[in-house]
């Protein structure tokens, strides 16, 4: 038999550590809030690198602007066209990689804009200056108005861009010729000079034309098409890379020849543009719509426009033949 007085008896009750447990708790607190704090200090602040990232690429192209100049004051005219061309493209992405990034600033847009005055205005009129006008008093005249006309279209997109009165359609538009390809249509003659030699495209009268053709497009209140609304459909991918390849091929051997055909199928589109801002602006139910929404609804109008009778058919009574 089993001693009960020389066996314990064991209480199945646990010690419930009331005395204790509040400064264990707070403690084990404490030591985890200074964990956290110092594993934050150790995770690096990423926000100054996001700011850092656009400023960069502008002031990349501004590098890249005046190192045009001084090619074509050594006369290495690929270089110097090429470098124009490199600013174009910086400046198209780094607005969009701060947006993505989230690291759109009052310094940036100030930057921005400051580097398209030189890129795009004081580059290229120096281009064309030390390399088809050189010497020539109304040369310098020239580059010095059409510096002018792109400072003062940059400081009126400046202006409309701040103003939050104007519709919601006009900012699928730019006014004006854009300031980059401004800069690559006044450097035409550059082109022409490479690719077909000297001629009357190189006088100071053909080249003094088409930079004040040039300035009074960039001043102008033309409606230009803005890519940023733009999206490609699945079904147009296929081809925009055949495109990109021919293109690619073109750059590689006749670079100026892709110059010109890119230049003139971006004239031929300002007539277009024109016509689609005017159609926008005369219906007002169509300014809170998306781009697509708008070119679906002119679709279905032509098409609404191609059946009805002509005047000549209505007043002979006649009917178009249904179609099959």
């Amino acid at each position: 038999m089993i001693d009960a007085r020389r066996t314990p008896v064991r209480s199945s009750r646990r010690p419930t550590g009331r005395r204790g447990s509040g400064r264990g708790s707070t403690g084990r607190r404490r030591t985890l809030r200074q964990s956290v704090a110092h594993n934050r200090s150790r995770v690096p602040d990423l926000a100054g690198g996001r700011l850092l990232v656009p400023s960069a690429l502008t002031v990349l192209a501004i590098c890249a602007g005046l190192s045009a100049a001084r090619f074509a004051l050594d006369g290495r005219v690929d270089l110097a066209v090429g470098m124009i061309a490199a600013s174009a493209l910086l400046d198209g992405i780094d607005g969009r990689i701060a947006r993505l990034l989230g690291a759109t600033t009052k310094i940036g847009a100030e930057l921005d804009s400051l580097a398209d005055a030189i890129n795009f205005g004081v580059a290229p009129a120096l281009t064309l200056y030390l390399l088809l006008l050189r010497g020539q008093d109304a040369g310098w005249v020239l580059a010095l108005i059409f510096v002018c006309a792109v400072v003062l279209r940059l400081a009126r997109f400046n202006i409309i861009d701040d103003d939050d009165d104007v519709p919601e359609y006009t900012k699928n538009y730019f006014v004006g010729v854009p300031a980059p390809a401004a800069a690559l249509i006044a450097l035409l003659p550059v082109a022409a000079e490479q690719q077909f030699g000297t001629g009357w495209w190189t006088s100071l009268a053909a080249v003094g034309t088409w930079m004040m053709l040039t300035a009074a497009l960039a001043v102008s209140r033309i409606p230009t098409a803005s890519l940023k609304t733009y999206s490609i459909p699945p079904r147009a991918v296929v081809g925009l890379l055949i495109l990109v390849a021919i293109c690619a091929a073109l750059l590689v051997t006749f670079p100026y020849l892709l110059m010109f055909l890119v230049i003139a199928a971006y004239l031929v589109h300002i007539p277009f543009a024109w016509r689609t801002q005017r159609w926008i602006a005369s219906r007002p139910h169509t300014w809170d719509q998306a781009p697509k929404e708008r070119r679906a609804e002119r679709r279905a109008m032509r098409a609404i426009d191609r059946s009805r009778p002509q005047k000549s058919q209505a007043r002979l009574g006649l009917r178009r033949p249904e179609r099959r």
